[in-house]
């Protein structure tokens, strides 16, 4: 199992997860976890006890083949819309949208940069929405945001063969740190892929063919109810017609592992937009949230986002 996966490199690892909770992800034992570490499973030794990166793990579990570790029943679930037919996708659907900044190591009192739901540049509408004010610590921010799906298929078939290249080249989707995402370079040099690296690569690609196009950051929502900040990116580009179309590549690529019955959502995702997703103004690489304090500790963003009744 551990031969499988490429474990998240030193620079960007957090080993922050002790034994047993490697063993309850897992579904396994310490004899288990004892084999993992000798076949190259990183880990540190705190107060005598294996701590674990937390990607790594998941990782592992999603690749195991076991069928029972957390990380496959979490994606079972995760994606069993995607077999489902789209047309549920494209209505209109309203979200309450809560999200926490923290900044963890503050420095005093600052403005916050925050970077909102953008909802309106696909036909949808964000109602509320304030900026956090200046203060020290955390902030707060709520809106109810609409999205809408549309049938915008890619049109250029240049634009198509770039895509198909990158889903077909192999690369595998694994849980990434968001800081090692940004360096997509290092990601798909070890044969690895990840929603905001996959799109920061693929955005590259499509600027080189001569067309307009950038990753942009939002949020994938309505998953395992709410209270879950999934860290999505996908790529706008300014297709032949003149409309900005979004490829959603790493979602295309995970609901193709995980049945060939989701070919009508892996379509909607090369070119379309579907009510799941609320795009926001952070590029990429970009973080969600910022604090002017002068720390240099990240801000936590922690979304809560849950559909709104009747939606």
């Amino acid at each position: 199992m551990a031969e499988s996966i490429e474990f998240v490199p030193a620079e960007y690892s957090h080993k922050t997860q002790p034994e047993s909770t490697a063993q309850e992800m897992l579904r396994c034992g310490p004899a288990d976890i004892d084999r993992l570490a000798d076949a190259g499973l990183p880990f540190e030794v705190r107060s005598g006890v294996r701590h674990f990166d937390v990607n790594d793990l998941y990782n592992l579990g999603m690749y195991s083949g076991r069928g029972n570790t957390q990380p496959e029943l979490a994606f079972r679930m995760l994606f069993r819309f995607a077999g489902r037919p789209v047309d549920d996708l494209l209505r209109e659907k309203t979200w309450d949208f809560k999200v926490t900044l923290d900044c963890v190591a503050c420095e005093g009192e600052a403005p916050w940069r925050f970077a909102a739901p953008d909802a309106a540049r696909f036909g949808g509408r964000v109602a509320g929405g304030q900026a956090p004010q200046a203060s020290t610590g955390s902030a707060h921010y709520q809106a109810k945001v609409t999205t809408l799906g549309a049938r915008t298929p890619l049109l250029s078939a240049q634009l198509r063969r770039l895509t198909r290249d990158y889903l077909d080249s192999g690369y595998r989707w694994q849980m990434i740190p968001v800081a090692m995402q940004a360096d997509y370079e290092l990601v798909h040099a070890l044969g690895a892929t990840s929603c905001i690296a996959a799109s920061l690569l693929l955005a590259e690609r499509f600027r080189s063919a001569g067309y307009r196009a950038e990753a942009k950051r939002g949020w994938f929502c309505g998953v395992l109810g709410g209270a879950l900040d999934l860290p999505h990116a996908c790529v706008e580009v300014v297709d032949d017609d003149g409309a900005l179309k979004t490829v959603d590549i790493a979602k295309a690529q995970l609901a193709a592992r995980l049945s060939p019955d989701t070919g009508d959502f892996q379509e909607l995702c090369l070119g379309s937009i579907y009510n799941k997703v609320i795009p926001s103004t952070a590029c990429g690489n970009a973080s969600f949230g910022q604090h002017e304090c002068g720390s240099r500790q990240p801000v936590q963003v922690r979304a809560d986002i849950r559909s709104m009744q009747g939606s």
